[in-house]
């Protein structure tokens, strides 16, 4: 791989890692959380992400495993890599130690009037730490997404980078909490996010070298895989708990059919 070819997939990867800054700073500067709005987006990021796995990924990764092996093996292997890549992060979330669900919805009107508490600053660290283990393996899968194809790989980086704003609040609410700083907060919720660009550094470092046809094609349909799973674990239930659930499926349904249209255009 060369240069050229890692730079816009680890753009896309930072941009979307970067954007739980971006849910720090909503928090700050919002004065009343826009419950609709973050509902629909989250739905959104989900449809689009679970468009993008069963439309691109998936049938990608199993293209790329018949022309490599062929037959009944390839079909099989793609299977196994789709949820191979479901195990994967369902093992880290039951593995990552947290003191509260990291996806659980904060409102911005929770930093408000807000005595000052240091037990939570554990809870906001620990937050942090969940978050940014999760989005570890989001940094691989968008990496290796735009690797293959940068238009779907800029489709899954604005996908994720939706689903970190509210990361973004939930790790700023507690630790703003604790130290009443909100540079302190704004950092350990960009923080949180650099996970995302190291595990597109991991991808460049360990995969690129062995990177095969039947790797690739394992990758891709492991990468379907993890995003369902944060779809269907992460993504709308917080939606939901925002109160908008019909908001959150019109979301869905919209994030599909964009995905869908742009897949044709382009």
């Amino acid at each position: 791989m060369t240069m050229q070819q890692f730079i816009l997939p680890f753009l896309l990867t930072l941009g979307a890692g970067l954007a739980t800054g971006v849910g720090s700073v909503i928090a700050f500067v919002a004065k009343r959380t826009n419950h609709r709005l973050l509902s629909f987006s989250l739905g959104l990021s989900g449809g689009v992400m679970v468009y993008v796995s069963f439309a691109e990924l998936m049938p990608q990764g199993a293209e790329l495993l018949l022309e490599a092996i062929g037959g009944k093996g390839a079909e099989w292997l793609n299977l196994a890599a789709f949820f191979g890549g479901m195990a994967f992060i369902g093992l880290i979330d039951y593995l990552v130690p947290t003191v509260e669900n990291p996806h659980e919805a904060h409102r911005v009107e929770e930093l408000q009037h807000k005595p000052k508490q240091t037990k939570l600053m554990r809870v906001g660290l620990m937050s942090a730490l969940a978050i940014a283990i999760h989005n570890f393996p989001e940094g691989i899968a968008t990496f290796t997404a735009g690797i293959n194809d940068p238009t779907l790989g800029l489709a899954i980086a604005v996908a994720v980078a939706i689903h970190n704003i509210p990361e973004g609040i939930a790790v700023s609410v507690p630790i703003f909490y604790a130290t009443a700083s909100r540079k302190k907060a704004f950092l350990w919720s960009l923080i949180s996010g650099l996970a995302e660009p190291l595990g597109a550094l991991a991808a460049w470092l360990l995969l690129a070298p062995i990177l095969t046809p039947v790797l690739l094609g394992c990758i891709l349909t492991a990468v379907a895989g993890i995003m369902v799973y944060i779809s269907l674990d992460e993504l709308l239930p917080a939606a939901r708990e925002y109160g908008e659930a019909h908001t959150a499926i019109v979301g869905v349904v919209v994030g599909m059919a964009i995905m869908a249209v742009s897949l044709l255009l382009l």
